[in-house]
This record gives C-alpha cells, structure tokens and sequence, in this order.
C-alpha cells in the first residue's frame, strides 16, 4: 500500500530553534514529540537565493529538485521574474499522476499555474509572501486553476490556526480508499511577529539570552544590511529590542508547535495514521540578531539551515542524522517513498538511505548563494558558501572587493571565528576557494569572473 504524506513547511524557522534538536529554552513539546517518534536530519541546507525572497527560490527547489541557478525558466520578455518551466514537474504533480490526491493549504508564493498543475484539492490558500497573521488574503481552491485577485477573501482567524483548520477539514473528508500528500505551508514564525496573547507572554524579554554570535553591527557592509527585513530593529542593534524580537520569534514557534499538535492529533484519530510519513521543515532560517543581521539574505548557518523531521512508517524513531543534505533533496526522497520513479533532471540525492540508516553520510559538500535578483547589475553584491566536512567559506563581494570568511564549525558552530586571516590555515583557504570555484562552475552559478583564478 502506498504511504500517505503530510507535509508541513515553517516560513522562517531555523534549523535549532526547537527543544529537542538545539535549544531548550523554546517550548515545541509537539516538534520534541516528532522527533523522538521519528528522524531528525540536523545539517539540512537550502542552496541559497536569488530573491529577497528568500523562500521563492527555496520552494520552487523542493518542488522541483532543482538546483538554485537552474530552478527557474530563461525570461526573455520579463512577463514573470522567476518564472517556472511548465516542463519541470513538482512532487505533488508526479504523486497526483500515480493516483495520489494531492491537496496544497496555506502559503504558495510562486506561480498560481504551478500550483494548479500540482494539486487536485486543498484550500486556504495564500498567494503571497507575507501579511498580517490575523488578516491573510485567501482563496479557495479551483479546480480549473484560476485565481483572480476579485475571488480573494480574508481568512477569519490567525494564520496558523486557519490552515490547520483546512487541513484538519481535508483529513477528515479523505477517503480510505485513496493514497493522499496533504502540503501545509504557514506563514509562520514570519514576521510580522505578533503570536496570540497567550503565547507573546510566554517568553519575558528579560529572561532572554542573547546568541553567543550577537552583535551590534555586521563586521562589514555585505550589500543588504538595510533591507527590509534589516530594518525591522535600529541599527546598531540594542540588545533589548533584539530579546524583544527573539522573545517574539520563539512566541510564533510555540504557537505553531500548538496548532501542528492539533493536526496530528486529527492524524491520530483519521484512521490514516498508521500509513502516513509526516515531513516537517522550513523554507529557510532567520538571524533575528546573530551576526547584528535579524533575516535570511545571507550565508551564515542560522539562515541556510533549516528543521527536518521525518516520522511514519519504515522511519527509525529517535535517531539523528548529522550528515549534509539539501532541502531540495526532499523531492526523490518523497518520490522513493512512494515507490514512483525520479525523473531526470532531478539534482536532489534520495534520503531514504540515511533515513534508513543505511547510509550515514550522502553528501560530503553543499553550496549556496545569495543575491537579490537573477540579474546582477555591477553594482550588485553577491555571497558564496562552501562547507566540506565541518569546514565552511563564505566569500562576499561587494564594491569591488572581496571579503573571505572562513570557519572551522566543529569547535564553532556559531560562526564566530574568521581564520581566513590566520596563516596556519593559508592551505586550507586556498583548497576551500579552489573547490568553492569548482563548486560555483559545477551548479551553474552565471557570476562566476575569471579574475577568480
């Protein structure tokens, strides 16, 4: 019998900012629960961004199983910034093709044709970036795929609790008969940060600890620390005002862990639980004060990580698995799962091996990049990271320079030492710029200059 998925997908939550998997002091008894039943991958990276919109380009890879640079379609007319190959099928698309009835409830912020080719159900659906928790733009699902802005209502209710309000409805609703992909995408911990009473109340600012990596101002200008996502705290940043912000980010979390909790309880007592592999990630992480940078347009660990837990039949329960993968990876892991065939073109590696404790280690590099748009001016800055082993450089260039960070994350995780300076490690940064090229060359990165040589 094939497996049912429920899939749920975070807006902004990093890799360690759950109980269980790297920081008590968030109350998540729910992801803590998942976790124990099933396997948690904690070196999970998105490859990047080409979008301010960080989460753009990182669902359009899960999606897909494409890589950054080759995700979107060429764009000659300039009708859609980031256009989607009508070519290039989704997961959901594939699974709905095998006789799975594939239903998308809450965020979808790429092509409404995307998403009317990927499901056959669903509702709640958000057709955007961000909002206001309390006053989403929603619509319901068509089945011809059409959703002009007069169809648009506004959900009645807190985000959250709304899209799990529909996925609840659809679990209920589903027949026993047929193999279902229920995809819940939130819109939180986005900002703005603004979680039900009971939850702002849960963490006092006061009680806050800052990261070890805080700092009051980025140690040089990477092209984006006055963003919109920068601006949301004064610069330099005050430590208060950034304890008000993580005290925020963790009241989201929380609040988000409750309603998820609420969702596999509805499991629980379907019927379905016994055949379904629940997925829980996120799109991208968040600094919120690491670094003196609060969101994602950058390379540093706290922005490129993010949650991955994986529980349901065939899935060890309590395990951890430390070794890197990609978010993008998730798209032949799904398929192997369901027993279907990956197509080509697919860049993601399966991880049902290390799921399965078959394979400890699939990937020993990843590469990621950020910039604010596929098409570069001159005057644009662009970041590269390239991690082997627990090794990492990152290399920024802005206004003609070049700014090389390099990170031994073993005995700092926190990214807080530079050792690119120091000449003990003179080899090791000249082998990590080498394969950082190789690597630049290999994902089809188009700001790759041959003054890198």
């Amino acid at each position: 019998m094939s497996p049912n998925f429920l899939f749920l997908i975070a807006d902004d939550h990093r890799h360690d900012a759950i109980g269980s998997l790297g920081n008590p002091a968030v109350h998540t008894p729910t992801l803590d629960a998942l976790a124990e039943a099933g396997t948690a991958l904690t070196s999970t990276y998105i490859m990047g961004s080409t979008s301010n919109a960080v989460c753009m380009p990182s669902r359009a890879m899960l999606m897909t199983g494409r890589s950054l640079f080759r995700v979107f379609a060429p764009n000659p007319e300039g009708v859609s910034p980031y256009p989607m190959d009508p070519e290039v099928p989704t997961f959901p698309q594939l699974l709905r093709g095998a006789g799975y009835r594939t239903y998308g409830v809450g965020k979808w912020h790429n092509e409404p044709e995307l998403f009317a080719r990927s499901f056959n159900g669903g509702g709640s659906i958000f057709f955007g970036g961000m909002s206001d928790h309390d006053a989403v733009p929603l619509h319901d699902f068509d089945p011809n795929g059409v959703y002009p802005p007069e169809a648009m209502t506004v959900g009645d209710g807190f985000s959250t609790e709304v899209f799990v309000d529909t996925a609840i409805q659809l679990l209920r609703e589903h027949p026993a008969s047929q193999p279902f992909c229920i995809y819940t995408a939130f819109t939180s911990p986005h900002d703005p940060r603004t979680p039900p009473a009971e939850f702002a109340g849960m963490y006092p600012p006061g009680d806050i600890e800052l990261p070890p990596n805080f700092a009051r101002m980025h140690p040089f200008d990477n092209g984006h620390l006055h963003g919109r996502d920068e601006s949301l705290a004064a610069h330099p940043r005050d430590p208060d005002e950034i304890r008000q912000h993580i005290a925020d980010y963790y009241g989201m979390i929380s609040h988000q862990d409750a309603q998820i909790g609420r969702l596999l309880d509805a499991l629980a007592t379907s019927g379905h639980a016994e055949n379904t592999i629940v997925v829980y990630t996120a799109d991208h992480g968040l600094a919120v004060g690491q670094h003196g940078l609060l969101g994602k347009q950058n390379v540093y660990d706290h922005s490129l990580r993010v949650p991955l837990i994986v529980r349901g039949p065939g899935i060890p329960a309590g395990q951890r698995r430390e070794g890197l993968c990609y978010l993008h990876d998730i798209f032949p892991t799904i398929l192997e799962l369901a027993g279907e065939a990956v197509p080509s073109g697919c860049e993601g590696l399966s991880l049902v091996p290390a799921l399965t404790g078959q394979e400890a280690e699939l990937r020993d590099r990843v590469f990621s990049g950020f910039q604010r748009s596929q098409e570069l001016t001159p005057d644009d800055s662009t970041q590269r990271m390239v991690r082997l082993g627990s090794l990492k450089l990152i290399e920024t260039r802005m206004a003609g320079r070049t700014h090389q960070q390099l990170f031994n994350l073993a005995n700092d995780p926190w990214e807080i030492r530079n050792l690119s300076g120091d000449p003990s490690h003179a080899a090791k940064l000249d082998e990590m710029r080498r394969l950082l090229r190789r690597e630049r060359l290999r994902a089809g990165d188009s700001d790759i200059i041959e003054s890198d040589d």
